[in-house]
């Protein structure tokens, strides 16, 4: 079990049993995006799939230690690593992800940045950034960030979205910075610190889709940015049949991933870092 207190200098334990930083840090992430996952995370394909793969890649890789699940939101992809049979520790900024992540179950929860957090440095396993680094303003400054507080071999887990071609109106809504490949996500870890130890792409039958479906209409004015009913429709369960067919589509990334393969190309990224 984690100790806390042990480990990090600038939380304190409430009521509640959630740890708080004593200040906080500036995110870039709507303040409603928490809540608007929460009512699709569990019925929807995307994030679903994205569980299976990080699953997979674990397995492949696995941690020495507790996870530390930085900005993970509703702890959604924490909540599968524990099913997984991984030690989780949630680290949310966000107080509503904090409280949807209490009402899944989820012990111990820190409310907190990495950064106000003041974790030890050397003091953490591994840390997990799913979909995390795009929301970063200066990413390798960030990466140095989590490469202090790693312990020496310490594993960085990261999923991220792919290719710069592909922005749209959703981007910007969701407070991303940039979309990544995964020449340039390994070059932004190699320059914080870490060696690269497996990087691939996912979400492969998404990347067509994506780009006639958000990024075209974004690049032609045709799909304005806000309209959160957009994403509810894409990312919403749609009929059985459907959901089947796509979850078939997507099944064979998780041989590969199981087995330590590479995925050519795909609508996300996944790397796994090691503190060098």
């Amino acid at each position: 079990m984690i100790d806390i207190e042990r480990i990090a200098d600038n939380l304190v334990r409430g009521e509640d049993g959630i740890w708080f930083a004593r200040n906080t840090g500036v995110i870039s992430y709507p303040e409603t995006g928490n809540d608007f996952c929460f009512g699709l995370e569990d019925g929807s394909f995307w994030f679903k799939h994205r569980n299976a793969c990080i699953v997979q890649v674990l397995h492949r890789y696995p941690p020495a230690g507790a996870v530390f699940d930085v900005g993970g939101g509703n702890g959604f992809v924490s909540i599968a690593l524990q099913a997984a049979g991984f030690e989780v520790v949630l680290v949310e900024p966000g107080i509503q992800g904090v409280r949807n992540a209490a009402a899944r179950g989820l012990s111990p929860l820190v409310c907190s940045t990495l950064e106000a957090a003041g974790f030890r440095k050397g003091a953490l396993p591994a840390v997990g950034l799913f979909d995390v680094l795009e929301h970063v303003q200066d990413d390798r400054a960030f990466l140095k960030a989590v490469c202090d507080v790693l312990a020496t071999d310490g594993r960085i887990y990261l999923t991220t979205p792919a290719y710069a071609w592909l922005w749209s109106a959703s981007d910007e809504d969701a407070g991303h910075f940039r979309r990544y490949t995964v020449r340039s996500l390994g070059e932004v870890l190699e320059a914080a610190g870490f060696v690269p130890e497996f990087l691939s792409y996912f979400f492969v039958s998404t990347l067509l889709p994506a780009f006639f479906f958000r990024t075209l209409p974004s690049r032609f004015q045709l799909r304005k940015g806000g309209d959160l009913q957009d994403y509810q429709e894409e990312l919403k369960p749609s009929a059985a049949w459907v959901d089947r067919m796509v979850a078939a589509s997507l099944r064979p990334e998780l041989g590969i991933l199981r087995r330590g393969g590479r995925i050519p190309f795909g609508g996300s990224c996944v790397a796994v870092g090691r503190r060098r």
